[in-house]
């Protein structure tokens, strides 16, 4: 029965993928499987290189990001458990045939879709509901030293996001430019 209980569309940056599992409803709610090892090493995924689970709420309007890894980079499958968030990716990997390109997932806990997002790529969101928890599987553990961030309005990047800023730290709001990344990134 593999592959009948979850769909993997491709997205448009390379290796960038959203695993859209099936729900069963009756009349006790619903069931999805979240997650399928054999489904992801089908489409390269090592299940056991994810070695962190963490957790996330926000409030609606709230934007967290646009972050990323240095050095080896930072893969991810990302979820909203509760609620819901527009995701933006964008390539910041040097040589690849989408960098500096960006897409935008809508993650609800409606559809349960997870979202890999492969290394070398910023990520963020907004939240759309009044609250969302945003889970993400991790394949290192985090190093602050090799943080990586653009501001979530860079206008170099332009990224549309749908509401009025309700919250954003300090680390979001001192992020450098994509310009200055790009030329980072570069060196």
């Amino acid at each position: 029965m593999r592959g009948t209980d979850m769909r993997v569309d491709r997205l448009e940056i390379e290796g960038a993928l959203l695993f859209v599992p099936a729900l069963h409803h009756d009349d006790r709610g619903f069931f999805t499987r979240t997650f399928d090892a054999a489904i992801a090493a089908d489409h390269g995924l090592d299940h056991a290189a994810f070695v962190q689970d963490s957790q996330s709420r926000s409030r609606q309007g709230t934007i967290r990001g646009m972050h990323g890894r240095a050095g080896r980079g930072e893969a991810k499958l990302v979820r909203a458990a509760h609620g819901a968030v527009l995701d933006f990716l964008v390539d910041a990997r040097p040589g690849s045939p989408t960098f500096g390109s960006h897409v935008a997932v809508r993650l609800d806990d409606v559809s349960f879709a997870h979202l890999y997002v492969p290394p070398g790529i910023l990520h963020g969101y907004q939240a759309l509901t009044e609250h969302a928890d945003v889970c993400y599987r991790i394949d290192r553990e985090h190093d602050p030293a090799e943080d990586l961030a653009v501001r979530y309005d860079d206008p170099d990047l332009a990224l549309p996001w749908p509401l009025p800023v309700s919250a954003i730290s300090e680390r979001d709001l001192s992020a450098g430019s994509w310009k200055e990344l790009r030329s980072r990134l570069a060196a």
